[in-house]
This record gives structure tokens, sequence and C-alpha cells, in this order.
């Protein structure tokens, strides 16, 4: 493992400002640092096999910008990185959903479209028949992916931090998100950061990933937020409780919230279920630490 346009429409909706995507930025000039070559053009479609809105193909890093109000803007910004076994992207219900509670309440939100596995098939069925038949294939996959995947997760860092005066934010106020496989991503990066790439905080939500074990933690390492299900589908809870094992054990702030259902991949989809809220539980801890207030 190694380190890693303006278009703006604001509408009101329940006396909360809701905004909808902005800049889409180019993470790097060119193609990007060790991507092998490969002829699968980037596909955005709705899977059946995952019921939502998916991204496919990534070879060219994005981040797709949603700037809050003015007049509400906290002066934070993160960086969210969408599951999907790092072969799709859930780029809606983990994606631009996401972007847009944060914007209503004051934090500048950034997509990120990291790259992927290419596939010539429907990504989310790959996956589904890898994890069904062949993990070992799949494990090595992800493996190989993964160091790029968290170096765009660094350089998307890097990048909003460079950049802030531009947005409206702090440099020392852009934290970073992740949902399963980007959860993996978001985990990553909180180990391996370099100062110009220092997120201030981390939420890996029911994240996937590598084995951080024999990580160390670091010395100035971010608040972390975790939320996660008992009856996760793909076993991945105990990876929430050990991460947050982990930076207590450091003396380190950790918030984790584990709930009895949800499943893996709940994201911003209503189940009728205390998973509905965990969004709620991050903007409150957000508000604590200080991120969602000027």
């Amino acid at each position: 493992m190694k380190k890693l346009a303006l278009f703006t429409v604001c509408a009101l909706a329940s006396l909360a400002p809701i905004c909808s995507a902005q800049d889409v930025i180019q993470l790097y000039p060119g193609a990007a640092p060790g991507t092998p070559k490969q002829t699968y053009p980037e596909q955005q479609y709705f899977s059946k096999a995952w019921n939502t809105d998916v991204v496919s193909n990534v070879t060219r890093p994005t981040l797709t910008v949603y700037k809050p109000d003015a007049g509400v803007n906290s002066g934070s910004a993160v960086i969210i990185c969408p599951g999907g076994g790092y072969m799709a992207l859930s780029i809606s219900s983990e994606g631009s959903k996401v972007a847009e509670y944060l914007a209503a309440r004051g934090m500048t939100a950034f997509v990120l479209k990291y790259r992927l596995i290419p596939t010539a098939t429907d990504a989310t069925e790959l996956f589904g028949t890898l994890w069904e038949r062949d993990r070992a294939k799949l494990q090595h996959m992800i493996e190989s992916d993964l160091v790029l995947a968290t170096d765009d997760g660094l350089a998307a860092i890097a990048y909003v931090r460079q950049h802030a005066a531009e947005y409206g934010v702090s440099p020392d106020r852009v934290g970073i998100m992740g949902f399963s496989a980007g959860g993996g991503v978001t985990t990553s990066v909180a180990f391996q950061y370099k100062p110009e790439s220092r997120p201030a905080f981390v939420a890996p939500i029911y994240p996937g990933g590598e084995d951080f074990r024999s990580f160390t933690v670091p010395a100035d390492a971010p608040p972390m937020f975790l939320a996660a299900a008992t009856d996760d589908g793909l076993g991945l809870a105990p990876v929430s409780v050990a991460l947050y094992e982990k930076w207590t054990a450091g003396k380190k702030s950790a918030e984790l919230h584990l709930y009895a259902k949800g499943g893996h991949g709940f994201g911003m989809t209503p189940h009728n279920i205390p998973t509905d809220k965990w969004i709620d539980r991050f903007a409150e801890w957000l508000t604590m630490e200080g991120f969602l207030k000027k």
C-alpha cells in the first residue's frame, strides 16, 4: 500500500437550502498516474442487482462540487467516497444525496469518483458473481485497485486544501468520508496521509478495505465517526468495531454507531428503521466537533 465548468442551481425546500451539483473537477492534469491501459468507457446506469444508480469504469478521477448557500457556509468541506466493491460507485445513495444533505447544513461537499477495477460487463453483477464463486480472485483485484483509489482520496484532500479559498473553506477543515469500499479508501487515507493531505476528520461508514491491524494510528490522527449494522450482509460490522478500538486505544477521538438492523449499503435509502437517521447522528457529531459551525 502506498500514498496516495461552473453551473449553479439552488432551491429552497423546507426552509433549508439544497444545492445541486456545480463544478466537475478533473483531479489530475491528463492521465491519472499509474492507471493501466483499458478500453472500457466510464458508464452511469441503474443497477438492477443493487437497485440504485451506479458509475463504473472510472479511469479519470473527478470531484463533483456541491456548494452550500453563502448564508450558511460553515467554512468546512468533505470529500465523499461512494462504495461499490471497487467495481462501481453507488453514486446517488452514497454520493449526491449525502452531498446535498451536508451542503444544506453549510458544508461544501465534493463527491469523488475514484479509480475502479475495469469491467467489460455489468460491474454490480460481476461483483456478485465473484463474491459467491471466487472471493480469492475478488480480493486480489480489490487489493490492486485500493492502491489507486487511496491515491485518489489523498489527492482529493490535497486538492481541496490547496484550493480552499476558492470554495470559501478553511484548509484545516477538510474531512473525508466513505461507504463500504469508499469507507476502505477513507480508512486507508486515515492511516497514510501526509501533511498536505491530512483530513480534518474521517468517517468510514460500514467500511471494507484491507487489514489495517498492523498499521499505526498517526500521532496527529483526526477524529473519527463510524456507523454500521450488526446484520451487515458482507460481514463487515467487526471492521468498524476494530477501527473504533484502534482509534480509542491510540487515545484519539472516535464515535461508533452500531445498529442492530440495516444490512450492508443502507446509505441514504430509507428503510423505516433507525439506520435512516445515521446521517442526522453524523451531522450532530460534526456540529459537536465544530465543523458545522461558522
